[in-house]
């Protein structure tokens, strides 16, 4: 289903791509033919990337996720640039018309020579046609191809740090200055493994954090297949421990050994449940849901559940996956959620559409009265690419308001 939703607009813009990239910039049959080819090749590589990973495995799916990815990054900003450029190409074709035609004149007594000029529309008008569509099939693939290299230098960089202060009405003073390493959509899979781990976990413990939160959609993938590449969270050092709530994806790549594979490796998963952490004799609560995926396998969040029978009069810091939990959170007296899953929007302008779906696209914000913090995270998921929203670990320092 969802390749096929994912068809119909990517088939729509690789035949926009063939109009302006093949058709309009070439004048033999043989050079529409191979331009033709090669623009259904890539719309075939393209699902063949997104199918790979999760069919073939982790190392052959790479092979063919790496240039499928790319090129759908690559179709995104191609369409939208090319898209652009039809107002000057639409500015040049009709200057330059108005240029091939003649000026009126008064008719002599003699007759004149035919014109050797070449009427509006004729070879003149074709040539100049020509070079303006290639002119513009250069320069929008040069900027496209700049934009996709920038968004890939920022995907597969290493994650910024973001050092968040966040005031807590309840909170103790001998609580203030409690920091939370919050990590989200790290997306381990065919095109991020062990060394994105260990660079994650090494940002991480460089932070010194009370207390680590990693927000779901760790993986892409079984623990058959990515067991060794999350084998570094072993590693993760902090004061209070480190926690684990469901994203979607865990529920599409098997929940319930990647919950016991967490605990093995020393990251407790909160399951609709909240434990206290105290501190200098003061105290706050952590809770933690699963994500609303979790309803199609049997597994969804229960918030009640996670907040029955707490003592009101110290905070809850909800961790939930995505970002449209926080108006029940509201409700339910929770004083902060830190989320993930929106990816910052990864590539704009896609983080316009997030809006339609997430109350919180990226940042610190506010829902209903309540604090939300949503990571960007620290992977992607797709393209190897991420435009206007670069990786992140956050730090988060509760305060005492």
């Amino acid at each position: 289903m969802f390749l096929l939703l994912l068809g119909v607009p990517c088939g729509l813009a690789h035949l926009y791509l063939w109009k302006r990239l093949v058709r309009d910039t070439t004048t033999t049959p043989r050079g529409r033919r191979l331009g033709t080819a090669a623009i259904v090749g890539m719309f075939l590589l393209l699902f063949a990337g997104l199918a790979g990973g999760r069919y073939l495995g982790p190392d052959l799916g790479a092979v063919l996720a790496w240039p499928g990815y790319l090129w759908l990054a690559m179709t995104l900003y191609l369409t939208l640039l090319l898209a652009v450029l039809e107002v000057p190409r639409a500015v040049l074709n009709r200057l330059w018309r108005r240029q091939q035609v003649p000026a009126p004149v008064t008719v002599p007594a003699e007759p004149e020579v035919a014109p050797t000029e070449e009427p509006s529309g004729g070879p003149v008008d074709a040539s100049r046609r020509l070079f303006i569509a290639r002119s513009l099939a250069v320069a929008g693939g040069i900027a496209a191809t700049g934009v996709v290299g920038y968004g890939a230098t920022q995907a597969l960089g290493g994650p910024a740090v973001k050092r968040v202060p966040v005031a807590l009405g309840k909170l103790s003073p001998a609580l203030s200055g409690f920091r939370i390493a919050v990590v989200s959509d790290i997306h381990l899979g065919p095109l991020l493994g062990r060394g994105h781990t260990e660079r994650i976990v090494n940002t991480i413990n460089g932070l010194q954090p009370d207390l680590v939160a990693i927000v779901g959609d760790l993986v892409d993938g079984t623990v058959e297949e990515l067991g060794e590449a999350a084998a570094p969270l072993r590693d993760l050092v902090s004061r209070h421990g480190s926690f684990f709530v469901t994203g979607n994806h865990e529920y599409f790549s098997g929940a319930q050994p990647w919950l016991a594979e967490l605990s093995r490796l020393g990251v407790d998963p909160l399951r609709n449940e909240r434990l206290t952490i105290s501190r200098g004799g003061a105290s706050f609560d952590l809770a933690g849901v699963n994500d609303v995926t979790g309803r199609n396998y049997g597994d969804g969040p229960d918030m009640e559940r996670a907040l029955d029978g707490r003592d009101t009069s110290t905070p809850v810091v909800l961790l939930a996956h995505q970002p449209v939990q926080a108006t029940q959170a509201a409700k339910l007296g929770v004083d902060l959620q830190l989320s993930g899953h929106t990816h910052g929007g990864q590539m704009w302008p896609f983080n316009y559409a997030v809006t339609l779906q997430q109350p919180v696209v990226s940042g610190l914000a506010t829902v209903d009265g309540m604090p939300v913090y949503v990571s960007n995270g620290a992977g992607f998921w797709g393209p190897p690419v991420r435009v206007g929203a670069p990786p992140d670990v956050s730090l988060i320092e509760l305060r005492n308001a």
